[in-house]
């Protein structure tokens, strides 16, 4: 029986989750891409509470452009959000995505815009 995309992805994404865990000082920003759009959120998984959360389907949002592009607008908008709630390391969470093209875009915009992960 062939193994599916989805079955592979929650393999991996339970391999991550045994050694990513977001703390208090530390917590995990975890990445969700979709088809057409990207989200990405920061997560205390002591409390079970998102902190800051962007995605590319917000209003105030308004870059267009390829998905990658989004997904770097996506990974600054975060960061900015994350600073004012005064978070400045995460834990990255790729969430089972291999990480290049857009789950790679959103973090280096991240760490640009001034997070630590």
């Amino acid at each position: 029986m062939a193994i599916t995309k989805s079955y592979r992805r929650a393999r991996i994404k339970m391999r991550i989750r045994k050694k990513v865990y977001g703390r208090q000082d530390m917590p995990r920003l975890s990445v969700y891409r979709s088809n057409k759009d990207i989200y990405a959120q920061i997560i205390n998984d002591a409390e079970g509470k998102t902190l800051v959360a962007a995605s590319s389907r917000e209003k105030e949002f308004g870059a267009t452009g390829s998905k990658s592009e989004k997904a770097q607008a996506v990974g600054k908008l975060l960061a900015e959000r994350a600073q004012a709630a005064g978070i400045s390391r995460v834990v990255f969470d790729r969430n089972g995505y291999l990480y290049h093209g857009r789950v790679k875009s959103l973090a280096d915009a991240a760490r640009e815009a001034g997070l630590k992960f």
